[in-house]
């Protein structure tokens, strides 16, 4: 993953985690790195950002452990050049990242699409949460009737309650304090990647890989298993 490349590993590594997990500008990190004695430029950290963010996130879901069977589901808003344009994501009962999707439209097929990649990855849960959208309501009951066509089951549970799907609303939070200091994203397709990146740090957070030590890692160690 990093053969050829002019940096150091370890260099990259740390300026990819900095990026992703604090509040941290591009040239915040080019001048901390310039302290440390090493010349880069800001548009390098963002190309190793685009670069590495989707590669690591890759090997994180080899090593992401099993999410409960109950499911709460939610959209937010990120502002790209001025324009809103939506997260959709999903949380289990203990507040494990499930899935989520960057979407340019708020309708039943981004609904659908970010349903069909949760059901994709992690099979079908006995619930879903939603806070009383009917576009969201009904995207599940066709995703879940394609679903029970392949495969025998229950239908999918659907609970409307706005009070109930407030931890998701918490955990949107989180996502959206690190984009608030990045000062908007100039592009749909950056964002998408970035704010990938930015769930991987979340979901690192939560303890969500299964790794090899007997102990909790920290986010260093994280990336740097995910990079051997």
């Amino acid at each position: 993953m990093f053969k050829g490349r002019h940096f150091d590993k370890s260099v990259i590594l740390l300026c990819v985690r900095w990026y992703l997990a604090y509040n941290l500008s591009l040239r915040n990190l080019k001048e901390m790195m310039a302290e440390r004695g090493i010349d880069l430029d800001h548009s390098t950290v963002h190309r190793w950002v685009i670069y590495f963010s989707p590669k690591l996130l890759e090997r994180f879901h080899r090593k992401k452990r099993q999410v409960t069977r109950k499911w709460n589901l939610d959209e937010t808003y990120i502002k790209i050049k001025g324009e809103w344009l939506y997260l959709y994501r999903a949380i289990d009962s203990n507040g494990d990242t499930v899935e989520f999707y960057f979407s340019k439209h708020r309708d039943l097929t981004a609904a659908k699409r970010f349903i069909r990649k949760a059901l994709a990855r992690h099979g079908r849960p006995v619930r879903i949460t939603i806070d009383g959208s009917e576009t969201n309501r009904i995207a599940i009951l066709q995703c879940d009737g394609e679903s029970r066509l392949r495969q025998a089951g229950k239908p999918i549970a659907i609970r409307s309650s706005k009070y109930m799907n407030n931890t998701i609303e918490q955990d949107h939070r989180r996502i959206k304090r690190r984009t608030r200091s990045m000062l908007g994203f100039k592009s749909e397709s950056t964002a998408n990647i970035t704010l990938a990146g930015i769930e991987l740090i979340h979901m690192m957070r939560k303890q969500q890989g299964i790794f090899s030590a007997a102990n909790a890692l920290s986010i260093k160690q994280q990336f740097q298993a995910l990079a051997a």
